[in-house]
């Protein structure tokens, strides 16, 4: 038995992770298709017609909307014995890809990791105190500088004027441009106390090395504990005594902008599916959604029974249209 589908723009990409051939976790699959999670290696995920998409096409010809992993579980699955036989050679997909740029509509609720909204309080007691110049200076130190503040407790800051939310967010933003660097020589000194001091602060990376942010924002709550002693803080800092947005490893802007800003975290209405890597002896390579159109052929090696019954569902089922794989439009066009 042969069935020929014709099918037009099957995206061939997945948002989720896991597999849509098993069951879905408590929670739910995750999404990994935002600008953020398709930097993580494996997150851009192509797709192409499978035995499975196969299969699940077939269950759907009759009727069956259950995933195909539910449809499987069933006692009197009707294609077990079908399935049993189908090989992957017997599945002829002639398609026609395309590159396409898409944006996907985000109904999460997320928010932007760089972005506010609002007015901002540039007179915020954290800028404009006595202490505030010996406070946030520490980000304006030079890096043999930053290594005495740590080691030295009698270390001085050089004074810094005119600050405000956005002057010291751009200094971090700044430092955590800046590449990680070797723990070597009076850095791993510094890195060796910091450990000591903040035992539970990995801040390493995996190629060993330290973000020269993460020196920086140590420093600033090492500086806190010192000012602690001369000056009340506490209308400064969070609950939890650190400082909004800032933590011994980095910086979240957000967080950062949320408590010196009047307005609500900016919320992110979708991105561009859209993924940029740069390959030794390629350059940069852009990635965006393929979308394929084409034909589909599927040959069952059944009986003529098999095949007549089967034939029988599936003009019962009255199926005109479906997906094949995800989105685009599929059809049935001849039965052999």
């Amino acid at each position: 038995m042969r069935i020929i589908i014709e099918y037009e723009s099957s995206w061939r990409n997945s948002f989720l992770d896991g597999s849509n051939n098993e069951n879905l976790p408590k929670n739910g699959r995750n999404f990994i298709g935002s600008m953020t999670a398709l930097k993580t290696d494996g997150n851009y995920k192509s797709q192409k017609v499978t035995k499975n998409t196969v299969m699940g096409i077939l269950n759907r010809l009759i009727g069956d909307q259950r995933k195909l992993y539910q449809a499987r579980n069933e006692p009197n699955y009707y294609f077990k014995e079908i399935e049993a036989t189908l090989n992957e050679s017997d599945i002829k997909d002639t398609a026609v890809l395309d590159q396409e740029m898409i944006f996907l509509r985000n109904v999460s609720g997320s928010t932007d990791q760089n972005a506010f909204t609002g007015m901002i309080k540039a007179n915020d007691s954290a800028f404009k105190s006595i202490y505030s110049s010996d406070l946030w200076g520490v980000l304006w130190m030079s890096l043999n500088e930053v290594i005495d503040f740590i080691l030295n407790e009698s270390s001085q800051v050089n004074e810094v004027e005119n600050l405000d939310p956005i002057i010291v967010c751009d200094q971090i933003e700044v430092l955590s441009s800046e590449k990680p660097i070797d723990a070597v020589e009076h850095i791993q000194d510094v890195l060796d106390f910091l450990q000591v001091k903040f035992p539970d602060i990995n801040y390493l990376t995996a190629k060993k090395q330290l973000p020269l942010v993460s020196l920086y924002t140590s420093a600033l709550y090492l500086q806190i504990e010192r000012l602690a002693m001369k000056y009340d803080l506490s209308n400064i800092l969070t609950k939890s005594g650190g400082l909004s947005g800032i933590s011994k490893r980095g910086f979240t802007k957000k967080d950062f902008m949320k408590r010196y800003t009047t307005g609500e975290q900016k919320l992110i209405w979708g991105n561009p599916y859209l993924l940029k890597q740069k390959k030794k002896g390629e350059g940069e390579i852009v990635s965006i959604l393929t979308k394929a159109s084409g034909q589909l052929e599927i040959n069952l090696n059944i009986s003529k029974e098999q095949a007549r019954d089967l034939e029988n569902k599936i003009e019962n089922a009255g199926v005109s249209s479906f997906y094949l794989g995800k989105k685009g439009l599929a059809y049935v066009t001849d039965i052999r």
